[in-house]
């Protein structure tokens, strides 16, 4: 897996190998909700002035076409975003769909356009997907508030103007009681999760509640409820684990790569 390029332009901003992998590890996969580059999915990339060639490989060659779809799009955005790029070229080598998804990404058409026969277009599918991973993200967020004290009736009626996000680097603000009690949790947790919720469109204003049950409904502080809710939240983590495991076995076979748990 390697990185070329050539001498840009005096005139030119150069292309910076660095600032590319950094935009693509925003890239995830939808359904293992991991970045592409802690997957080991980028296989190459080519830098020839402003023109730069991202080539990713899957761990199967039947990988969903929606699925692979997303990231392929995802790379082609994020990396047209920097300085100094002209163009983007986008290959997927070793898919049964990879020439269809490699021409149809890199020509700007729609998903739709190449997969007429495919039963739900390309935003049911990141809506979908969106959701399973928000609900799983909640499940950290959740225990990360209750290791910092919060009890279920207070958790569940946290809004997005509880949270403050600038408060620490590695730590956030969550305001209880109207304000008159302020404890701090991990960030990551809590600003991953946001993320997500913010992408379901769960939270959109600073009032709306923070959590809500896999059907986007709000939680019940009554204990025996909120503990099936976090359980419900764990076998979510669990199912994204489980598939992950399995991916990642099929694809240090395939491709010859090592990838670290989480965390590592």
């Amino acid at each position: 897996m390697g990185t070329t390029d050539s001498p840009a332009d005096a005139t030119e901003t150069p292309v910076d190998p660095d600032a590319i992998r950094e935009r693509l590890d925003r890239v995830n996969d939808p359904e293992l909700d991991r970045s592409i580059v802690e997957l080991q999915y980028i296989d190459d990339i080519d830098i020839d002035g402003g023109s730069v060639t991202v080539t990713f490989v899957l761990p199967t060659a039947w990988c969903s076409p929606a699925f692979a779809w997303m990231m392929a799009t995802g790379i082609r955005d994020e990396v047209r975003a920097l300085p100094g790029v002209t163009d983007v070229t986008v290959r997927l080598p070793d898919h049964m769909h990879g020439e269809q998804i490699t021409t149809g990404v890199n020509r700007e058409q729609s998903f739709e356009s190449i997969f007429e026969d495919a039963e739900d277009g390309i935003a049911d599918v990141r809506r979908k997907l969106d959701e399973k991973a928000r609900f799983a993200r909640q499940y950290d967020a959740i225990r990360a508030l209750r290791d910092s004290g919060l009890d279920p009736d207070q958790i569940v009626s946290l809004t997005r103007d509880d949270i403050d996000l600038e408060f620490r680097s590695a730590a956030v603000a969550v305001s209880v009681r109207d304000g008159v009690l302020t404890v701090t949790a991990p960030r990551e947790p809590l600003s991953e999760y946001l993320e997500k919720a913010r992408a379901t469109g769960l939270v959109t204003d600073g009032t709306d509640r923070l959590f809500a049950d896999r059907d986007g409904s709000p939680l019940d502080p009554e204990p025996e409820a909120f503990e099936f809710s976090l359980r419900d939240a764990r076998l979510a983590v669990s199912n994204i684990e489980g598939q992950a495991t399995i991916c990642a076995s099929l694809h240090e076979s395939r491709n010859d790569v090592t990838i670290d748990e989480p965390g590592d």
